[in-house]
This record gives C-alpha cells, sequence and structure tokens, in this order.
C-alpha cells in the first residue's frame, strides 16, 4: 500500500470519528433529553419541536458556508472552525435558562455540524478514492454509529450526573473540540490534496473510458448551473428532502410519541438505537454493493423502506410493530443519503461536487421542519401519528419519481476546466465559484 493509500485510509478513519460524535451528540442525543429540558424549563412541545427544526434547518441553511471556507482557507481551518461553533452551541443549551437559549445553542450546533462533518468529509474522501461507495459507506456508517451510541449514551450519562443533562451538554462541548482539533491536524495541506486527487481523477477517467464498471459515470464534469437545469437534480434533492424530513422527526420525537401510546421511555429509547443500529446496516450493504450495481436502485429500495417505516411508527405500540419501524426507518434513512451522494458524484463528477453537494444539503433548512410540524399536530390532534402518516405519503410521492429516473445526459462535451459561473447559478455559491476560477483546478483540491 502506498504512503498516498494509507493515509487516505487513516482520514477515512478520521473523519468517520467526527461524524460519529456529531451525530451522537446532535439529532439523537437531543431528543433523548429533550423531554427532561421541557419538564423543567415548562416548554411546550411546539416549542420543543421548532428548536429541534432551528437544528436541522441550520444544518441545511449553512451549506453554503463550508465550500467558500474551503475553497479559501482549506479543509484544516474549516474543521477547526466547525468544532468551535459546535463546541459553542453545546455551552448554549447546558446554560439555557429560557426557550431562546435553547434556539440559538440549536442553531449553532447545526451550523458546526456541517462545518465539521458531511461536506467537508465527503470532499476529501471523493478526492481520494476513485471508487466510492466502500469507502462513503464506512463514513456514512459511522453516523449510524452514532446514532446508536447517542441515545444509549445521553441516557447513561444524565444518570451518572444524576440527571443533570446540563453537565452531558458540557460534556460535549469538550469532547468536540477534542476531536475535532484531532481530525483537523490529520488532514493533509491542500498540494497533498491537490495531488492525490489528481490521481484519483486519472484513475476514474481510465476506467470511464474503458467501459469497465456497470455503473454509469459522468464522462465529463458537469458545472453547477449545468447540474441544476437537469431533473435528475431535483428528483435527488427531492429523496435528499424525504429522507431528512423523516429522519429529523423520528430522533426529536419517536421516544415521546412511543411513550404517549403505551411504550416505556426505555424501549422507547432502545428502538431508537435499534433504528440507529439499521442505519449502519444499510450504510455498510450499500458500501459493499454501491459500485457493483446502479445506485438507483438502492435509492428505490431505501425510499420504499423508508416510508414503511414511518407508517408503522405512526400506529406502533407493540413490538412487531416497532421492529418493523426500526428496520424499514433506519435501513431507508441510512441507504438514502449513501445513494444520494454516491449518485451526485456519478451523475455530475468531482470537481464541482463540493458546491453541487452543498446546494443538496440546503434542502435540509426546509425538511427540519419535520418536528415543528409533527410538535404542532400532536399540540393541535393530541398525536404524533398523522405527521408519520404523512411524512411516509411523500416519501412514496418521490420513489415514485426515481423510479422513472434516467442518467442525465450532457447537451454538449464540455472540458472540466470549463467556466462554471453563468447568471443562473444561485448567489449563494457564486462567491466560491469565482473563488475557484481564480485558482487552477489543481490546486483546489
Amino acid at each position: 500500500m502506498s504512503n498516498t493509500e494509507w493515509r487516505a485510509w487513516v482520514l477515512v478513519g478520521a473523519f468517520s470519528a467526527v461524524l460519529f460524535l456529531a451525530t451522537a451528540a446532535t439529532y439523537n442525543a437531543l431528543g433523548v433529553v429533550l423531554p427532561a429540558m421541557v419538564r423543567e424549563e415548562g416548554w411546550s412541545w411546539t416549542e420543543a419541536g421548532f428548536g429541534f427544526t432551528l437544528l436541522g434547518a441550520a444544518t441545511g441553511g449553512s451549506s453554503f458556508i463550508p465550500p467558500i471556507l474551503i475553497r479559501r482557507l482549506g479543509v484544516r481551518a474549516t474543521l477547526v472552525c466547525g468544532a468551535a461553533v459546535m463546541a459553542a452551541g453545546f455551552a448554549c443549551l447546558a446554560e439555557t435558562r429560557s426557550a431562546l437559549v435553547y434556539f440559538g445553542g440549536a442553531t449553532l450546533c447545526g451550523t458546526g455540524y456541517q462545518m465539521l462533518a458531511l461536506i467537508p468529509g465527503t470532499h476529501v474522501l471523493a478526492a481520494l478514492f476513485p471508487r466510492r461507495a466502500f469507502p462513503f459507506g464506512i463514513y456514512f456508517t459511522s453516523a449510524a454509529a452514532g446514532g446508536v451510541v447517542g441515545p444509549l449514551l445521553a441516557f447513561g450519562l444524565t444518570a451518572v450526573f444524576h440527571g443533570d443533562w446540563r453537565a452531558f451538554w458540557l460534556t460535549q462541548a469538550l469532547v468536540t473540540l477534542a476531536v475535532g482539533g484531532a481530525c483537523a491536524v490529520l488532514v493533509g495541506g491542500r498540494r497533498w490534496l491537490a495531488e492525490a486527487s489528481e490521481k484519483t481523477d486519472r484513475a476514474l477517467a481510465s476506467e470511464t473510458a474503458a467501459k469497465r464498471s456497470a455503473v454509469y459515470r459522468t464522462p465529463t464534469d458537469w458545472s453547477v448551473a449545468e447540474a441544476l437545469r437537469t431533473p435528475q437534480f431535483y428528483v435527488l434533492l427531492a429523496a435528499y428532502f424525504g429522507h431528512l424530513l423523516i429522519g429529523a422527526t423520528v430522533a426529536g420525537v419517536s421516544v415521546a410519541h412511543l411513550s404517549q401510546r403505551g411504550v416505556a421511555e426505555k424501549v422507547a429509547v432502545v428502538m431508537l438505537s435499534v433504528e440507529a443500529l439499521m442505519q449502519g446496516a444499510g450504510r455498510s450493504l450499500g458500501g459493499l454493493i454501491g459500485d457493483r450495481i446502479d445506485p438507483k436502485y438502492l435509492l428505490m429500495a431505501a425510499l420504499a423502506s423508508l416510508a414503511a417505516g414511518s407508517a408503522a411508527l405512526s400506529i406502533a405500540s407493540d413490538y412487531p410493530t416497532m421492529l418493523v419501524y426500526a428496520v424499514g426507518s433506519g435501513v431507508g434513512f441510512g441507504l438514502t443519503l449513501l445513494a444520494v451522494t454516491v449518485l451526485l458524484l456519478n451523475y455530475y463528477g468531482r470537481r464541482h461536487n463540493l458546491e453541487i453537494f452543498s446546494l443538496t444539503c440546503l434542502i435540509g433548512a426546509v425538511s427540519a421542519l419535520g418536528p415543528t410540524i409533527a410538535g404542532g399536530l400532536r399540540d393541535l390532534t393530541g398525536s404524533f401519528s398523522v405527521a408519520f402518516q404523512l411524512f411516509a405519503g411523500v416519501i412514496v410521492l418521490v420513489l415514485l419519481a426515481v423510479a422513472f429516473m434516467r442518467p442525465p445526459r450532457p447537451a454538449r462535451p464540455r472540458e472540466a476546466t470549463g467556466s462554471n459561473v453563468s447568471r443562473s447559478t444561485p448567489k449563494i455559491v457564486q462567491a466560491a465559484l469565482m473563488e475557484d476560477e481564480r485558482h487552477d483546478c489543481s490546486q483546489e483540491a
């Protein structure tokens, strides 16, 4: 194994550790700790759900920040900033005495999550591996592992701290600074990343030209504006939206929902961990076969599973139905993220994937309304069931669109280094794209 290959796998481990922590300490942990915060602070579930919505909205809405920081300052500086922002968010959660401070902490945690986890990780790993499904499978499985550990960790640590959830959030702040800083140290500099990405591009171009793979991969790098003109981008965007809509809602209110339906709180927490464990199973399976069969079919299976899981959760009160929820929602959520990420790279190429993927992540700002919608429907109807049934219907519609989707075909041949800024390019990414064009692409991995 060459030095570059060795370092690439070390970075898979480093970024996996960061994503594990970010997931364990935010979405899934907050879903467990939130009922105690609601009881102590006297919030309504609409307020509680809105804080969870801000967490998701900030994660999605801040996705334009990492590309700009990475292009201008590099991956290392972006990771340091992300760790600091997320730690500040945990500190706010620990010191909250009002809903406004809770909202601010959730917003900072979401912003830090995006700066620290998904976008920098996918950017670096896509530059290091020509066959991405397997390393991405490992990377995204770490998020599922964090989802498994997160609820149990939150439940266990708050018990150790004698119910003091404030001490739990302070602990998360300290661990985030340590793990984020360690990953920043391990990330290579711009020159090394540029050389590694050039090697990756050459290997992928050779394989595509020889047509040695059964999986479609674009022979050219699409610009952001060109990708936005294709219906396939919006189908993938809708799939990403749907999986976050259900995922955020499950993490935020499933414990409260099952408790209301007569399920013991400990059992509801365990089922949330089982759901996260199934996310890992789905991503591991996708990583193993995602370079051998078309990821479109993985996405179809994922969406069908997600819809079944959400529908089952709406009526769950016994173990068989709860297992359908945990397995369906978990496998569907985990596999959807992997399939969408790989399809974006396969359809539009690597060179501008940093901006294309960040635009996809923006939809999280909308899908984060899931917990707020669920909380509002619970306050209105007395149950979360209607929300989960409604979201299952949305996923079925997206599944039908994916079933008819075909790979996009470039209208004309183009060079990978061609201009990628046009009047139709969204303003939030124009600054990053213009910065990219002021540098040679070999220097901006």
